[in-house]
């Protein structure tokens, strides 16, 4: 079995890693001269399907649970020391509307909070635990598969090649393109998510703090080296790569009401990509002759890959997809004229 994967952000990766160790030969080809140089590299890398269910809807939770085993356990890079939510006093009403959303949390009030996170004692009198999550660092994870496929004989990088000047057969094309696939999905569209990275001594947090705003909510992911990942931007743009002021002004203010160390911090990076998305921001897998599409993971990515990959698998394989899946993957979407 021959398999051409196009693009190899997370959703490309993760579907090649699957071919390769059923056995088959795998081909990535990428336009950019390394692996996850898309929307990929500014993911914020939290683990969580049950405070997705806040938004989304529960096919993605229900995906996105195996993406707890399969990057704790099937790619160890994950942490499972769950997630925090937080509200400030005049958002309480936030915080209980999100308990009604949402799954497999514990309450708790500001003597718990404190003994997880000391370095919030005293800023919270309550917050909603949700103790089976994960984070990960969104580049470390892309290297981890990288290294993976770079040390298995049936797979092969090509580099700094557009797919349309790829040579060679293969049995089947697994295009996982993201928002640059809109030439042949009609529908697909970007949204703009924008990060930045900050860096301080001044705090120490274990674990992904999401604060709650009806405007402006944000969530801080722990890296390595007193680092902290500060995101939550959902702009219906597609202006890629660029971070507007009134952005970064509004993750500052929320990162302040978190701990005004961070306020205070410097700013190591900034980013912005478009994520790929369907009206209805669900996943679909779609199948046109030899090529399978997956695509629209929307804010998702490193939650809904490998579900995805693995479906995607046992579909060449010989399976069937499920039957969720395929109303997602199959109902009001249409391809465009160039297939």
């Amino acid at each position: 079995m021959r398999i051409r994967v196009i693009g190899a952000g997370v959703a490309g990766l993760t579907a090649a890693y699957e071919f390769a160790r059923r056995g088959a030969e795998v081909e990535i080809v990428e336009r950019e001269e390394g692996p996850g140089r898309g929307c990929s590299w500014y993911a914020g890398g939290m683990v969580a399907p049950w405070c997705e269910l806040d938004s989304a809807e529960p096919l993605v939770a229900r995906l996105g649970m195996e993406a707890l085993v399969y990057w704790t356990q099937t790619v160890p890079v994950a942490e499972t020391r769950g997630s925090l939510v937080v509200a400030t006093p005049r958002d309480q009403v936030e915080l209980r509307l999100f308990a009604r959303r949402t799954e497999q949390f514990e309450e708790i009030g500001g003597n718990r909070l404190a003994e997880l996170e000391p370095d919030l004692a005293g800023r919270f009198s309550r917050a909603l635990f949700f103790p089976k999550e994960a984070h990960l660092d969104p580049r470390v994870a892309l290297e981890a598969v990288t290294r993976r496929l770079a040390a298995m004989s049936n797979a092969r990088f090509r580099f700094g090649l557009d797919a349309n000047d790829a040579d060679g057969e293969a049995d089947w094309t697994v295009d996982c393109r993201g928002y640059s696939a809109r030439d042949k999905l009609k529908g697909l569209r970007g949204v703009k998510g924008e990060m930045m990275v900050l860096s301080t001594q001044d705090i120490s947090l274990s674990r992904p703090i999401r604060l709650l705003h009806p405007r402006h909510p944000v969530y801080v992911v722990p890296r390595e080296d007193q680092r902290f990942m500060i995101g939550a931007t959902q702009i219906e743009n597609e202006e890629r790569a660029r971070v507007t002021a009134r952005s970064i002004v509004d993750l500052v203010n929320a990162a302040h009401a978190i701990h005004p160390a961070l306020a205070e911090a410097e700013i190591a990076e900034m980013g912005a990509d478009l994520r790929p998305a369907f009206h209805d921001n669900l996943p679909r897998i779609i199948v046109e002759g030899r090529t399978i599409f997956i695509n629209g993971l929307f804010r998702h990515g490193f939650l809904l890959a490998p579900s995805l990959a693995r479906q995607t698998a046992d579909f060449v394989f010989g399976g069937a997809l499920a039957r969720d899946l395929m109303r997602a993957a199959t109902s009001r979407i249409e391809l465009a004229g160039a297939l």
